[in-house]
């Protein structure tokens, strides 16, 4: 069983920052891509960023140049830096990784339950 549990989220002006972490733990094999998906009141869920076991990245483009993310694959773990914030920013957040389970011999998609991260004018 794998788990990702997201940390992190909050309440914050708009111009303030907030860093967001995503814990994969249970019998893992490897990991593969990881990524950050958001979801507002009344909108489907989008792609915020992306990053490769190697660490390369892409940003959906309301995010370039505010967002950064970065992964520790010794610790399993996807951040999310998030600075210059804006109200459109607010949304539930959503940690979703490819992992191969020990033993398995594919990959599955896993979620993290989200974070809520809510900036205010």
């Amino acid at each position: 069983q794998v788990q990702l549990v997201e940390s992190g989220g909050g309440l914050v002006q708009a111009g303030g920052s907030l860093r967001l972490s995503c814990a994969a733990s249970g019998s893992i094999f490897r990991i593969n891509a990881m990524g950050w998906y958001r979801q507002a009141p009344g909108k489907q869920r989008e792609l915020v960023a992306a990053i490769t076991s190697g660490g390369s990245t892409n940003y959906a483009d309301s995010v370039k140049g505010r967002f950064t993310s970065s992964r520790d694959n010794a610790k399993n773990t996807v951040y999310l830096e998030m600075n210059s914030l804006k109200p459109e920013d607010t949304a539930v957040y959503y940690c979703n990784a490819d992992v191969v389970p020990r033993g398995s011999l594919r990959a599955y998609n896993y979620w993290g339950q989200g974070t809520q991260v809510t900036v205010s004018s």
